[in-house]
C-alpha cells in the first residue's frame, strides 16, 4: 500500500493508476485514512481497519467537501471505535436510528398539541362551509346549486335584510348547533336539539338532521377531523322519533282547476317566470334543472330539450309546440332561458313568491312548485300515458327490471306522447295555440 503524509496538492495531482478501476492512496499520520480514486476521476476520503479479524472499509467523503484534517479527525474517531471493539457501521445505524425516534417523538408531541388545540376549539360551524367547498370541488352527484344553497340556509345566522322582503331573514336550524365544538355534538345533543326544532319546524328540522348526518360521516372519514367524531350522533331512535316521518304532500292541480290555474299564471306581470311555471307544469321537471336551462340547451330545429338531471347526467325530453313558443317570446339576456338581470345567478331565483300569488288571486289551494311536477304525473293519466313514457320524462328512475334492461325509448316515441299531454293539459285550460311560424318537426301520433 502506497503511503504518505497527504497535502492538498498530493490530493489534487493523485488519479488513477492506468488499466485499473481504482487507486489508492493512504496517509502516514492517521492510521487507516485513504484516498481512493476511480478510473473516471471520482475521488472519496475512505476509512479501512480490522474488526474481529476481517478488514472493514467505510466512506468518509469528497474531498471537495471534507478538507484533510476533517478527514483525520475521523479516521482517528473510527480508529478508536474498532480499538474498543464497537462497529463503526452499527454505530451509525444505531446513530440514526436514535435521531429518527426522537424526530418521530418530536413529530408526535406536536401531532398530540394539534389534536388537543383542534378538539377544544373546532366547532360545526368552522367546518361545515369547508365540508360545502370540498364536496363542491369533487363535483358529488347531486349536488346542485339549490343543494348547495340548502346547505348554506340551512346553518346560516338570521337576522340578515332580504331582496323582496321587509322581514329579516330566519337562523336555520342548525344554526343553534354550531358554535358547539364537534366533540360536543353527543347523542344526548342531538337529541335535545330534534325535541325543541321539531315543535316549531318539524319540516325544516327533518332536512336539517339528514344533511348533518351526512356531514358527521364525511367528518368520520375527513384525515383531520376523524379523531373527533367516533360515531355518528344523529343516528338515534329517539331523534327520529321527535323529527316524525315527512307528510307526503297531495298539492295537484287537477283537470278542473287548468283554466283558473294557466289565468291567472298567464297574468304574472313578469314574462319570465310566467313561462317558467307554464313550462315547469308542461314539462313536469323538477324546479332548478329548468331554472338552469340554458339557450344552448334548446333545440328548436329538432324540438328536443337537454335538462341537467339527478339520477343520470342529463336527459333529452321533447320540445313540445306550445312550450315552443312560450320560449321564443323570452328574451335573449344572457345564456339562460329564465333570465333574471337582477339575480347574481343570472336566471330567476325564486318564482315561488309570484307563484303563491297568482295561486290566491285564482283561488286555488296551495300549490308548491313541486306540485307542479306532481300534477304532470297526474294529468297524464288522463289520456292513459304508459306510466314509464311519463316518468322518463321526468326524470324517474326506471322502475322493474323491463325498464331497467330491455325499454330504450326514442326521443320522437316520447314526443307523440309529450304532445298529448301538453294539447289536452292546454284544452282542458281552453288556452288557444296560435299556429307556429316555423313547425316544429313533430311525428304524428
Amino acid at each position: 500500500m502506497k503511503k504518505i503524509k497527504f497535502t492538498a496538492g498530493r490530493v489534487e495531482e493523485f488519479a488513477c493508476e492506468s488499466g485499473k478501476s481504482q487507486s489508492f492512496l493512504w496517509d502516514t499520520a492517521s492510521p487507516g485514512l485513504g484516498l481512493r480514486v476511480t478510473a473516471n476521476g471520482a475521488k472519496s476520503y475512505i476509512f479501512q481497519g480490522k474488526l474481529n479479524g476481517s478488514t472493514i472499509r467505510l466512506t468518509i467523503g469528497d474531498p471537495r467537501t471534507w478538507d484533510i484534517a476533517k478527514a483525520q479527525a475521523e479516521a482517528r474517531r473510527l480508529k478508536v471505535l474498532i480499538d474498543n471493539g464497537q462497529d463503526p457501521r452499527k454505530v451509525k445505524a444505531d446513530a440514526l436510528a436514535a435521531e429518527k425516534a426522537a424526530r418521530d417523538a418530536q413529530e408526535a408531541a406536536i401531532a398530540a398539541e394539534h389534536d388537543r388545540r383542534l378538539r377544544e376549539s373546532v366547532t360545526l360551524g368552522d367546518v361545515w362551509s369547508e365540508y360545502i367547498d370540498d364536496r363542491i370541488a369533487t363535483r358529488e352527484k347531486g349536488w346542485s346549486g339549490h343543494h348547495i344553497a340548502a346547505h348554506r340556509k340551512i346553518i346560516q345566522e338570521g337576522g340578515q335584510p332580504r331582496k323582496r322582503s321587509p322581514k329579516p331573514t330566519k337562523a336555520g336550524p342548525l344554526w343553534s348547533l354550531s358554535k358547539l365544538r364537534l366533540i360536543d355534538l353527543t347523542t344526548e345533543r342531538i337529541e335535545a336539539w330534534a325535541k325543541e326544532e321539531a315543535k316549531i319546524r318539524p319540516s325544516s328540522a327533518r332536512l336539517a338532521w339528514r344533511l348533518l348526518k351526512a356531514f358527521m360521516n364525511w367528518c368520520a372519514s375527513h384525515k383531520t377531523y376523524s379523531s373527533l367524531v367516533n360515531t355518528n350522533p344523529t343516528k338515534s331512535a329517539r331523534t327520529r322519533e321527535s323529527l316524525g316521518k315527512e307528510k307526503r304532500r297531495h298539492d295537484v292541480l287537477q283537470r278542473e282547476m287548468l283554466q283558473s290555474w294557466f289565468d291567472a299564471v298567464r297574468k304574472i306581470g313578469n314574462p319570465v317566470i310566467a313561462a317558467y311555471l307554464q313550462v315547469l307544469l308542461l314539462t313536469g321537471a323538477r324546479r332548478e334543472e329548468l331554472a338552469a336551462l340554458k339557450w344552448t340547451d334548446v333545440n328548436f330545429q329538432w324540438g328536443s330539450i337537454k335538462l341537467s338531471d339527478k339520477v343520470e347526467d342529463f336527459r333529452m325530453v321533447p320540445l313540445t309546440p306550445f312550450v315552443a313558443q312560450l320560449l321564443t317570446k323570452l328574451p335573449r339576456r344572457n345564456d339562460y332561458v329564465f333570465s333574471s338581470p337582477t339575480s347574481k345567478s343570472g336566471r330567476i331565483a325564486e318564482p315561488r313568491i309570484a307563484h303563491n300569488e297568482a295561486v290566491a288571486a285564482a283561488g286555488l289551494p296551495k300549490l308548491t312548485l313541486h306540485g307542479l311536477r306532481r300534477s304532470f304525473a297526474t294529468l297524464s293519466e288522463w289520456i292513459e300515458t304508459p306510466k314509464g313514457i311519463a316518468a322518463q320524462i321526468q326524470g324517474h328512475a326506471p322502475q322493474g327490471v323491463r325498464e331497467q334492461n330491455y325499454i330504450r325509448r326514442p326521443l320522437d316515441l316520447l314526443r307523440v306522447w309529450h304532445v298529448k299531454i301538453e294539447a289536452w293539459i292546454l284544452e282542458q285550460a281552453q288556452v288557444d295555440i296560435p299556429p307556429l311560424a316555423a313547425p316544429l318537426r313533430v311525428v304524428a301520433g
